[in-house]
């Protein structure tokens, strides 16, 4: 069961009782190469101001048993957990809840924890939902989007989705650039819908709630929606990534940016997936664009030994980096060597080693001429490429966001 949905249907639920979040509820990605996270990764939390200890278990029950009734127990990744805190967020428990971005916690890390900062820890199976639950709790938004999620009716689930596509196409004319990743470029076809039976219709990704619900109201859909939710989170932000750390010191799961020069010509292996090495002069490293970000992969292809990168990406655990994006800095020239031309405008062959050259038209002979440097045009320019719309991760900030300042505009506001 999706738990933005579950999160959805306990809101709604409070809000009939007159309890109702102060905030958005948040909507927050942790580290997106977690060994046994779910598909997303992601962690819901809101918070409510109550005045009296009969409501705060009333919200605990509440909670608790729509957990236990929604929750998917089946799923091998399926682990829930539920955290209650009472207080302000400390300091201690923001830098706890970037490192869970930024690497892997434990499940007892995360209980030891929580019961450090006196927060009352519910685990369903082996409870890994509490690692996030807690980073949901204390993490500090420096960047923010918003994601604005509809929900089907549930005699629909698992049904094909009856949503129109011009409508969507419509939708992103008049928002974007402040949505974005409404329409796959490459494909052609509209991005907001899952490809999974969950209780989701649609998605619509933007940098402020406003728009998103002016996009989700400009949506037509051809079946009934149950209603819908506004989130408050770190998607397309890059707070996954961690800069300034050399390559020497780059490890498997964490995910950075960093200044580089192309070693090794890229080349490609069966399956599609295009390979190449960098360095920073500290080490070197092995950088993928793996068969899903298609013709990402075409650009990788132009690249060169010498050329300057800025690269964004995680690490596997085979120490390989998966490119998210990156920026081409400088484009190292290159070079190829050809025989002279004769005087009849031929152009002349080796007439063997150390023995000049010899024009095959004419005869003529050049014995100490040498090979002419012509530089070989680069189809490739200065700048930034992403993977496409598909292939993005949740966490992974969108040129756009970049490029028309938004970023910097919601870190400022």
């Amino acid at each position: 069961m999706c738990t933005t949905y579950l999160t959805y249907l306990i809101i709604k639920k409070l809000e009939e009782l007159g309890i109702k979040p102060i905030d958005y509820p948040r909507l927050i990605r942790l580290n997106p190469f977690a060994r046994y996270k779910t598909r997303g990764n992601g962690a819901l939390s809101f918070i409510l101001e109550l005045d009296s200890r009969e409501k705060v278990d009333q919200v605990k029950k509440i909670v608790l048993d729509y957990t236990e009734k929604y929750a998917m127990f089946d799923g091998i990744n399926t682990n829930p957990g539920v955290v209650f805190y009472e207080g302000e967020v400390t300091d201690e428990m923001r830098e706890y809840a970037i490192n869970a971005i930024y690497s892997i916690y434990t499940i007892e890390y995360a209980e030891n924890f929580a019961r450090h900062i006196g927060a009352e820890v519910h685990k369903f199976k082996k409870g890994r939902g509490i690692i996030g639950s807690l980073a949901a709790i204390g993490i500090k938004l420096t960047d923010q989007t918003f994601e604005c999620l509809a929900y089907r009716m549930p005699e629909n689930f698992g049904t094909k989705r009856q949503l129109d596509d011009e409508s969507i196409f419509k939708m992103n004319e008049e928002t974007y650039p402040d949505t974005f990743d409404n329409i796959d470029i490459e494909g052609n076809y509209a991005a907001i819908e899952p490809h999974t039976p969950c209780p989701v219709l649609y998605g619509i990704r933007g940098n402020t709630p406003e728009i998103v619900e002016k996009a989700h109201n400009i949506v037509l859909s051809h079946e009934p929606i149950q209603g819908y939710c506004i989130f408050r989170t770190n998607q397309h932000t890059d707070m996954h990534i961690q800069y300034g750390v050399k390559i020497k010191d780059m490890v498997n799961t964490g995910c950075y940016c960093f200044d580089c020069h192309v070693t090794e010509k890229p080349h490609d292996i069966e399956g599609g997936h295009v390979f190449f090495y960098v360095s920073d002069d500290t080490d070197t490293l092995e950088c993928a664009a793996f068969e899903p970000t298609k013709s990402f992969r075409d650009i990788v292809r132009k690249l060169r030994v010498g050329d300057e990168l800025t690269i964004y990406g995680g690490l596997n655990d085979n120490h390989t980096l998966n490119i998210e994006k990156f920026k081409l800095n400088r484009i190292a020239p290159q070079y190829k060597y050809l025989n002279p031309v004769c005087s009849c405008g031929k152009r002349m062959k080796s007439a063997g080693k150390n023995k000049g050259y010899k024009c095959p038209k004419c005869g003529k002979r050049l014995r100490n001429g040498n090979k002419l440097k012509e530089i070989i045009p680069r189809d490739i320019e200065t700048g930034f490429y992403e993977v496409p719309t598909e292939a993005r991760r949740h966490l992974a900030k969108p040129i756009i966001r970049i490029t028309t300042g938004a970023d910097q505009l919601l870190k400022n506001s």
